[in-house]
């Protein structure tokens, strides 16, 4: 059976092609701007998508290969959503230029363990 499909001005495109960032402003979505790390008060890294229960878990489990999958970054400890993609790559590209201390302040104020969300988003 096809996957489903989304309606994109003119064409229908696989829903699945939906998933990532770069397709989910052809898609018309939302997206998240997160933070994972390898421990609390550890290395941290800032990313978008549009799925963020899927990026956790490749992030987890090491499926892509990158600077996540070097340093071990497999806790997600922050997500914010954005009802436009684009207002969360605009997000994301602003908190990659701040200083890791703002970064660290915004997670402990709503994740002071710095527990990791990913068994929020799939529990």
């Amino acid at each position: 059976m096809p996957p489903p499909l989304h309606h994109d001005g003119g064409r229908d495109v696989p829903t699945q092609a939906c998933n990532d960032a770069a397709f989910a402003l052809r898609c018309g979505m939302g997206g998240y701007v997160y933070l994972m790390a390898n421990r609390r008060d550890g290395i941290l890294y800032v990313g978008v998508t549009a799925d963020l229960s899927r990026r956790a878990f490749e992030h987890r489990e090491g499926v892509l290969d990158g600077f996540t999958k070097r340093y071990g970054l497999a806790r997600l400890v922050w997500a914010e959503w954005h009802d436009d993609i684009r207002a969360a790559i605009q997000r994301e590209r602003t908190m990659k230029h701040w200083p890791r201390a703002w970064k660290v302040r915004l997670i402990h104020q709503s994740n002071p363990n710095w527990d990791d969300l990913y068994e929020q988003l799939n529990g």
